[in-house]
């Protein structure tokens, strides 16, 4: 768990753990340790945020294992304050780096951030986060899109956005309102959004509109720090892309949450994804920071046996399990529940018990095969530290087409006809293998991390409203989504303060 600091003038000894040895023999140097990240910029507004440590000994060489995991003390405080709440937690990532990450619960003038080894500051520990800083609820957009992409550090070109919308050159939101509803609202779980001078709005079609939740908070959550271009779209609740390629009808810009080759959506971060990044350090224990602080033992000691668990939401699915089951030493397959497929378990063994998601990187190979669509566990696998086999397939997440087979994953077909070779080649091929599941790993750590959802969504937004032929509308039964309003510590926004003084 993280700590919370409630600071008020404590002796330093009173918080801090004792510092463990560096592990190797080297001598961790406090001086040529490097500290950085977006956690060290006040304007770059997370619901976690996060900066990393990478160990450097006294010859200015990295440390490529973990010098102990207490080997740094991170104390966050609100100079001004009377008290500080943050939530801190230093993640060792076992290569000789940590991830810091905090989550703040209040607003502050300015925060101090020490990190120090040994009781001397690292790097050029104190930082000073000149404020204000807010927190995740503070509502305090900054009016210019273009300055909150250049202080987030965000692309200028997303490669996957620009392929998805370039099948809608132009886009009428007045037709769209009327015929996407047509098509798709009886039968589909749809949500049909208009942002607003920042302000969201929204009607459903469907019954199974529940995962609307997912949506609504990082739509709300982006508001709160930018303010959103005017648009109009519709957002697909269902597993299946909806657009079809070879639709006879005139086609609809679709936003989902997973794509695939035969059909038109615009792909999003998945609401797994998304989720994960709103309530980091919050109610879900499983994100991209907290797997690459549980990536199980070093390569050599894995186990060498590949691992899948899962439902049986593809057919694929009970082939694998199949083919476990005649060859145990290879592969461990199991079905956590059955709810497709008649279970047989002459076939396919009993149904086994949920494992925890860090238990997977106990084994050196990952199994990562369709469900019903995309199975969107791989940004997680991708980041531990176990070498990932991939099947082809239609289904792909926001990022898939940015990977590239035998870099980031080895790829088996979609019938499971070469996996057990795949993996002989994997186990002939060790260093081969360990290199594609480190560049795979870095791939996450660069790619998928908080910030870059957030800007993946502003860009896709942004651009997408570029496309509209005339003004979105708030429509006839639509209803506005709200702001949270159950924040303790409500913030003052200082540009709302500017704007009045004017």
């Amino acid at each position: 768990m993280f700590s919370l600091w409630l600071t008020c003038c404590l002796p330093w000894g009173t918080i801090l753990l004792v510092l463990g040895e560096p592990a190797g023999g080297s001598q961790l140097s406090p001086e040529n340790t490097v500290v950085w990240g977006p956690g060290l910029r006040a304007d770059v507004v997370l619901p976690a945020r996060y900066f990393y440590i990478q160990s450097v000994d006294a010859e200015g060489k990295r440390f490529t294992v973990s010098p102990g995991e207490n080997a740094f003390q991170v104390k966050i405080t609100a100079p001004e304050e009377q008290f500080t709440r943050v939530g801190v937690q230093t993640l060792d990532r076992k290569d000789g780096s940590f991830i810091v990450r905090y989550r703040m619960y209040a607003s502050y003038k300015s925060l101090k951030i020490e990190v120090q080894t040994k009781d001397k500051h690292v790097a050029k520990s104190p930082y000073i986060l000149k404020g204000p800083v807010y927190h995740e609820n503070c509502d305090c957009p900054q009016e210019d899109g273009s300055a909150w992409l250049e202080e987030m550090s965000c692309p200028q070109v997303i490669p996957q956005i620009q392929r998805d919308l370039a099948q809608f050159p132009a886009v009428d939101p007045d037709k769209i309102a009327k015929e996407i509803p047509q098509r798709f609202g009886q039968r589909q779980s749809l949500c049909h959004y208009t942002i607003k001078d920042n302000k969201v709005y929204i009607k459903t079609h469907g019954e199974h509109v529940g995962f609307r939740i997912f949506m609504d908070a990082i739509l709300l959550s982006l508001t709160r720090k930018v303010k959103m271009p005017d648009v109009e779209f519709f957002v697909n609740l269902g597993d299946w892309p909806l657009e079809k390629k070879k639709s006879s009808q005139n086609i609809h810009p679709i936003f989902s949450w997973c794509g695939s080759t035969d059909s038109k959506d615009i792909v999003m971060p998945t609401y797994d994804l998304t989720d994960s990044v709103l309530e980091t350090m919050g109610r879900v224990s499983l994100d991209m920071m907290s797997v690459q602080a549980n990536t199980g033992p070093p390569w050599e000691e894995k186990n060498i046996t590949a691992i899948w668990r899962g439902r049986d939401s593809r057919k694929e699915r009970l082939e694998l399990v199949k083919i476990s089951r005649k060859f145990p030493e290879i592969i461990d397959a199991a079905f956590t529940n059955f709810f497709f497929f008649q279970h047989d378990e002459s076939l396919y063994g009993p149904i086994v018990k949920h494992i925890s998601f860090f238990d997977f990187f106990k084994y050196k190979y990952q199994i990562n095969i369709d469900g019903t669509v995309a199975a969107y566990r791989l940004p997680y696998l991708l980041a531990g530290n176990s070498v990932v086999l991939k099947q082809d397939s239609i289904y792909y997440e926001h990022f898939y087409n940015e990977l590239e087979p035998w870099k980031h994953y080895i790829p088996f077909k979609n019938d499971l006809s070469d996996l057990l070779e795949k993996l002989q080649w994997a186990k002939d091929h060790d260093e081969e293998a360990k290199n594609i599941a480190k560049a795979g790993q870095e791939f996450a750590r660069n790619n998928l991390m908080g910030d870059h959802i957030f800007c993946y969504y502003f860009k896709l937004f942004q651009d997408y409203a570029t496309r509209q032929v005339n003004e979105p509308k708030i429509r006839e039964g639509m209803e506005k989504v709200e702001q949270p309003s159950d924040d303790l510590f409500p913030c003052n926004c200082h540009r709302k303060k500017v704007k009045e003084e004017l």
